[in-house]
């Protein structure tokens, strides 16, 4: 198999250091330095022209005077002098450079021309660059320490990836006295070609790394992060730090890396759907990573605490409830056993007080009765040194207490001198410890929020297949015609007509341009009616006094027509009139009233609002954002998020909302988000909502053209489903076949799909001899980002089990196609198995068609596959179809397959 293209950075064969010196505290020098330093077993190049010798070290004066191949550069001199140096360095076939110089684009225009001098010679030579303006990078296993770090690190599991270089060297120095070490580190600097996307995607490979720490200022590409991200932390855990929250903060990290830090909570929006911890402080960061290292395997947010102090207990229980961390209610099995072995007066709940006296038989029988609780997530035990106290030995009970346990045990020996032994004892034994209660509650919450962010991770929203299809055409249509005429702005007729496209019930409205015309729409309409001000520069109506409510006649009519025109002609005079709009007063005594809104977030993309609506949007501020697309899972988790979704249940005179309907709202308006890219911005305001549906009464939406030919969905951060690839044909024999895109809930219809294979196909689609999928192949077969693979399935319908009330067929797969796409973004690898019953009926070639005419469209130009020699009937289709087969010189057994798309 091919090695992955960022390689040369983490296992170069030799490296040249440009800028190496003998100089005191230059940079150069420490980072020539260190790599001696470290041991780094392969040739270590000194480029410096003015010197013999560098630090005991031959001195060249070019990378061309060098006695053999380089794999990564390290440049450590003048910004004006990098360009000439990537030129020279492609030149002689190095493929990977560290600019560890400031002084680019950071730095103003003159910066931004040598950064882009840089590019352009790297992309000519096919270079890589991290940096410019970064610490380095470190790979501890392999001796490299190409940083100019004062100080090496220890070889380990955890990598760090950081746009702050002096970040790096704090974790660096924290890491030293408390026994961590790293797998990687890799200080992006301003990420002018590398970037987050590309390193997840190798750590992603990495067997060296088992979990991954982000320092995070902006990001580039949302949508290689956001995949990148997701794909690896589907098998490694990653926390993460994001600053620039705020105005000031956002501002810096422009001028420190020119990098956008778009809206924080657009950026928490994301972290929820990417199954990661966010953290907001670099302790915070220490201490989470400290946690996951430990091996623990969070279930819930269910928290019990034990102590030997009240105080201290009721502290903790309070910063739960801060976060958000539900305090566990002891099963009757757990008290009767805690009963059994503690004083008559413990507290007998959760906090469990073992009294001031407590000795470590008492900690033990606690901590373990308490993981041993299925009601129970996690436990925080904390000792405060009393006179009765064994702090050491109570350490000891705890530590063996958790012993072989997968729930988070978190320990506060509170205090400093008495202590101090307990705590080598907890690092020692790899138990995350904390000085007070409330950083150890927080440690809780990041671990049960990566419990529940996986769960958000594993969502991977499909059709709407079981509803009405969108009129997508029409509502391209009405935005395409407003286009065409120089507006941007719909009016609330237009905009309803988009949604009413898109199956989201409204009220109807009828422009009315003079009193006469509004008289006559009132009596076809009927009474009562609401009238409202229609025009291109006024986006909030009700500023101006431009609605009218509650209006029962035709005196009233002509009162509230002339009235808004006057508003308008007063207020704003400048402002164009285009009529009045009319419609139906709504009357829905028991409706909440609702927004549900659109935005273009400048890293993100589309982002999907929802909150408490109405005129006091603004001032009540209860809303809350996601990414699309959406699916149930995810709309349900957005309502929840906000205040107002206590009041959509029956609440005291109010029978509980139709939920359906509101989720099947904010699922249409997820389609929207995917399938109109010209959509920058929505207010549906207010949407009303009550025990028997849904109505959008008032809506605005901003709109922008769009970019010829861009591909689809290239405006999304998370790809949706491409319900655009789902085809049907039809067999000889009549039978009907369904390609379409494969999805998480397929998963059971892929596990009877491989267990009903013969021997001999599972052997030629998997080289294995198992008999069905474990779990974790399972997911990674269902469960993937259709930007980084594809996996089509030929499935059709077959007749159920009679025992399945209500439905008569159900789907049947019988073949899959798949790609995955290869780090140089343009090759892909793929995979196809068909049901041993179909062999020889033209479904394997079907699939083949269908996936290379979707890899085509990906934009991938080349297709490979690797099939067993002795696989004649694959070797043959294949052949068929165009593909050329050789032989792989390292394996007989396998034929290399490939084709230009």
């Amino acid at each position: 198999m091919e090695s992955h293209y960022l390689t040369p950075f983490f296992s170069p064969r030799a490296v040249a250091v440009f800028g190496a010196s003998d100089t005191a505290d230059a940079i150069g020098q420490i980072v020539f330095h260190n790599l001696l330093a470290a041991g780094f077993t392969g040739p270590l190049y000194a480029i410096n022209p003015r010197r013999d010798t560098v630090q005991g070290q031959p001195g060249y004066a070019s990378i061309a005077q060098v006695p053999s191949a380089v794999d990564l550069a390290v440049i450590a001199t003048p910004a004006a002098t990098v360009p000439g140096i990537i030129e020279a360095c492609g030149q002689q076939g190095v493929k990977a450079a560290v600019i560890i110089t400031a002084g680019f684009a950071e730095a103003g225009e003159a910066g931004r021309q040598l950064e882009q001098q840089a590019l352009q010679a790297a992309r000519r030579h096919g270079i890589r660059l991290i940096g410019p303006n970064c610490l380095g990078i470190m790979r501890p296993a392999i001796g490299l320490n190409a940083t100019f770090n004062k100080g090496s690190a220890n070889s380990g599991h955890l990598a760090i990836v950081s746009q702050s270089g002096a970040l790096c060297t704090a974790i660096l120095d924290w890491a030293r006295n408390n026994d961590v070490g790293f797998s990687s580190v890799v200080s992006l600097g301003a990420s002018a070609d590398v970037d987050f996307g590309d390193i997840l995607d190798y750590l992603l490979h990495d067997t060296q790394t088992h979990s991954v720490l982000l320092y995070i200022e902006g990001i580039h590409d949302a949508r290689r992060f956001m995949s990148a991200l997701r794909a690896i932390a589907r098998v490694k855990p990653v926390i993460l730090v994001k600053v620039g929250r705020h105005a000031a903060g956002s501002k810096a990290v422009m001028s420190h890396t020119a990098s956008l830090a778009g809206s924080d909570a657009v950026f928490d929006a994301a972290v929820r759907r990417l199954g990661v911890i966010r953290v907001q402080t670099i302790a915070q960061l220490f201490s989470a990573a400290r946690a996951m290292s430990c091996g623990f395997q969070p279930s819930g947010n269910r928290l019990a605490i034990v102590t030997n102090g009240g105080g201290p207990g009721v502290m903790a229980a309070d910063r739960a409830a801060d976060l958000g961390i539900e305090m566990a209610t002891l099963s009757p099995a757990t008290l009767a056993r805690l009963d059994a072995v503690l004083p008559p007066n413990w507290s007998h709940g959760n906090p469990v007080d073992l009294i001031g006296d407590a000795q470590a038989d008492r900690y033990r029988h606690a901590v373990q009765a308490c993981l041993d609780d299925p009601q129970v997530d996690g436990v925080l035990a904390i000792l405060t040194p009393q006179a009765m106290t064994d702090p050491l030995a109570a350490a000891g009970a705890v530590i063996a207490a958790g012993a072989g346990q997968t729930k988070p045990l978190i320990t506060c020996w509170m205090g400093e001198v008495q202590v101090e032994s307990s705590r080598k004892a907890f690092i020692q034994a790899h138990r995350p410890h904390f000085r007070t209660p409330e950083p150890a509650v927080e440690v809780f919450s990041y671990l049960s929020a990566y419990y529940q962010n996986q769960k958000l991770l594993m969502q991977l929203p499909g059709p709407l297949s079981h509803h009405e299809e969108p009129d997508i055409k029409r509502a391209r249509g009405v935005i395409e015609q407003a286009l065409d005429e120089g507006r941007t702005l719909l009016n609330e007729l237009e905009s309803k007509s988009v949604l009413a496209a898109f199956r989201i019930p409204v009220t109807v409205a009828r422009l009315a341009h003079s009193v006469s015309e509004a008289l006559e729409i009132a009596r076809d309409i009927g009474y009562p009616l609401v009238m409202k001000l229609c025009s291109p520069d006024i986006p909030h109506k009700s500023d101006v006094g431009g609605v009218v409510l509650n209006i029962y006649s035709a005196a009233d009519v002509r009162s509230a027509f002339l009235a808004i025109t006057e508003n308008v002609r007063v207020k704003r005079p400048q402002a164009r009139l285009t009529g009045i709009a009319i419609e139906p007063m709504i009357r829905r005594p028991h409706g909440r009233e609702l927004i549900v809104g659109v935005s273009c977030d400048a890293v993100f993309g589309p982002v999907i609002t929802f909150g408490a609506g109405g005129i006091f949007v603004e001032a009540l501020a209860d809303c809350a954002v996601a990414l699309p697309p959406l699916n149930s899972f995810l709309a349900r988790e957005l309502i929840q998020r906000t205040r107002v979704s206590k009041v959509l249940a029956a609440f005291r005179h109010l029978p509980a909302a139709n939920m359906e309907a509101l989720e099947m709202v904010l699922l249409r308006v997820s389609e929207m988000a995917c399938e109109l890219p010209g959509l920058v911005e929505m207010d549906i305001n207010p949407l009303i909502l009550d025990e028997n549906g849904v109505c959008a009464v008032d809506a605005r939406m901003v709109i922008e053209a769009q970019v010829p030919e861009r591909p689809r969905y290239a405006h999304m951060a998370i790809y949706p489903y491409p319900a655009h690839l789902v085809s049907h044909y039809v067999m000889l024999d009549g039978t009907d076949i369904t390609i379409r895109p494969m999805r998480p809930e397929d998963a059971g219809l892929v596990q009877r799909f491989v267990r009903g294979l013969s021997e001999e196909s599972r052997y030629f689609r998997y080289m294995s001899m198992f008999k069905e999928l474990s779990q974790t192949m399972l997911v990674q077969f269902t469960q993937f980002d259709y930007i980084r693979e594809m996996a089509l399935m030929a499935v059709h319908t077959v007749p159920t089990d009679k025992q399945q009330a209500g439905k008569q067929n159900e789907e049947e797969q019988i073949g899959v196609s798949r790609y995955i796409i290869s780090p140089d973004g343009l090759s892909c690898e793929f995979a196809l198995v068909v049901a041993d019953a179909l062999h020889g009926r033209g479904v394997g070639r079907q699939l083949m068609l269908t996936l290379m005419d979707a890899a085509r469209a990906h934009g991938l130009k080349h297709m490979k596959g690797y099939v067993l020699n002795n696989n004649r009937n694959m070797l043959h289709l294949m052949q068929s179809l165009g593909f050329t087969v050789s032989r792989m010189p390292d394996d007989n057994t396998l034929r290399l397959v490939e084709k230009a798309l």
